[in-house]
C-alpha cells in the first residue's frame, strides 16, 4: 500500500483502473510504483479470473509476462555473458548457430537482433503447429529475411528466440536455469521464473483458452491457460523461450526494477555492471531511424505508447502481450509495474490506453 505522505499522488490509479475493467478492457491488474528503494504505490484492482470461477485480484497474482521475458530473462542474461566477454555484440549470429547463415542471414549480429533490426519477420507463422526449441530453432535457420541486416526497425519474437538459445549454447545451460541462478535467485525474486510449479497455480492469473500447441485461441470446450504461457510459439517451444515464457508477481519485479536503479546492484548484489546497465539502456539503433531501441530495452519507438506522457526520453522500458509492462527512468530513480491479464477470458482486452 502506499506510505501516507504520497497516497493522494496516486489516487487517480484506481478509479482509472476500475473504469477500464467496467469497460471489459481487463479483468484486473497490479499497480506498484517505486522510487529509488520506497515502494510508493501497490495494489491490485478488480478480478484474477472471471472464468469459470470469479477470484478476486491479489498483490502477489503470479502473470504471464509475454515479452517483459525479453529483457528481464533475455536480455540481461546476453549481458552477463557479454561482461563476461563470451558474447560480442558484433559478433555474427552463425558464429553461434553455425547453419543460420544461410539465405544472406551471415551477416546478422547480437546487437541486430537485440535491437529488432536483424531483418527478420515478427515471428515464425502461428497458425502452424509444431512441437519444441530445437524444432523452433531449425526454422529460423530456414527463414529469409524481409530486408537487409540494421536497414529497419521490426519487432520480432524470432530475435529473442534466438537470443535464448544462443545464452543455451555459450553457458551449457537452458535460458530458465541459466536466469534463476545468475538472476532471480541473487535479487530475492521468489515468485519469478519458467514453468511455474504445480503449488503456484491457485495464484496465477489464467489467460485464455487454449489447445495445447493451438493458435488461435478461444474454443468454448478448452480449460484456461494457467500457468502455461500465453505465446503459441513459447507454448510449442515447451514453455521456454527467450521471447515469452517468464511469470512474476509485481513484488519480484519490483527488485528487478530496483536493481537496474541501482546501476546494476540490490541490496549488496551485484547483477549486472553500473556500465552494462548504461550501454543496454543508451540508444542502440542505427542513428537517424525512427524507432529508438536500447539493447533489448524500449526508448522512444512504435511500442513505447506505455511510457506514458511525462516519463522522459531517456527513460526505458517494455510491454508484454498479454497486458503486462515495466517503465523506469533512472534520472528519477522513479519506475511503474503494471501487470495485467487483459487477455481472460475471451483474447479481446486492450489495456493500450491505461498503461500509458
Amino acid at each position: 500500500m502506499p506510505r501516507a505522505e504520497s497516497a493522494a499522488a496516486f489516487s487517480p490509479i484506481a478509479p482509472l483502473v476500475e473504469a477500464a475493467v467496467a469497460r471489459h478492457e481487463l479483468p484486473g491488474a497490479v499497480v506498484l510504483a517505486g522510487r529509488g528503494d520506497t515502494i510508493v504505490y501497490h495494489r491490485a484492482l478488480g478480478q484474477r479470473a472471471v472464468a469459470p470461477n470469479p477470484e478476486a485480484m491479489t498483490e502477489d497474482t503470479i502473470f504471464d509476462l509475454a515479452s517483459l521475458t525479453k529483457v528481464v530473462a533475455t536480455t540481461t542474461s546476453v549481458m552477463k555473458l557479454i561482461e563476461e566477454g563470451r558474447v560480442r555484440l558484433n559478433d555474427p549470429v552463425a558464429s553461434f548457430i553455425p547453419e543460420f547463415g544461410k539465405y544472406g542471414k551471415s551477416g546478422i549480429t547480437i546487437r541486430q537482433l537485440l535491437t529488432h533490426t536483424s531483418g527478420l519477420r515478427p515471428d515464425l507463422e502461428l497458425e502452424v503447429e509444431f512441437k519444441g526449441a530445437e524444432e523452433a530453432i531449425r526454422r529460423a535457420i530456414e527463414e529469409v529475411p524481409a530486408a537487409p541486416p540494421g536497414e529497419r526497425f521490426v519487432y520480432s519474437d524470432i530475435n529473442f528466440f534466438l537470443l535464448g538459445d544462443i545464452v543455451r549454447r555459450v553457458s551449457g545451460e537452458r535460458l530458465d536455469r541459466y536466469a534463476k541462478t545468475r538472476i532471480f535467485d541473487p535479487l530475492g525474486m521468489k515468485d519469478t521464473g519458467f514453468l511455474p510449479a504445480e503449488s503456484l497455480r491457485p495464484r496465477i492469473a489464467p489467460t485464455e483458452r487454449c489447445g495445447a500447441l493451438a493458435w488461435p485461441c478461444g474454443a468454448a470446450e478448452l480449460s484456461f491457460l494457467r500457468g502455461v504461457v500465453h505465446d503459441p510459439t513459447a507454448r510449442r517451444m515447451d514453455g521456454v523461450a527467450g521471447h515469452a515464457g517468464l511469470f512474476s508477481t509485481a513484488a519480484d519485479l519490483s527488485r528487478f526494477c530496483r536493481m537496474l536503479i541501482g546501476g546494476g546492484r540490490l541490496d549488496g548484489v551485484q547483477i549486472l555492471l553500473a556500465a552494462t546497465v548504461a550501454r543496454m539502456t543508451a540508444p542502440s539503433t542505427p542513428a537517424g531511424m525512427r524507432d529508438v531501441r536500447g539493447l533489448g530495452w524500449d526508448i522512444d519507438s512504435s511500442y513505447s505508447s506505455n511510457r506514458g506522457e511525462l516519463f522522459p526520453v531517456g527513460s526505458f522500458g517494455h510491454t508484454g502481450f498479454t497486458g503486462t509492462s515495466l517503465w523506469l527512468d533512472s534520472a528519477s530513480k522513479s519506475y511503474v509495474v503494471f501487470l495485467s491479464n487483459r487477455v481472460h477470458p475471451d483474447g479481446k482486452g486492450d489495456v493500450t490506453a491505461l498503461r500509458g
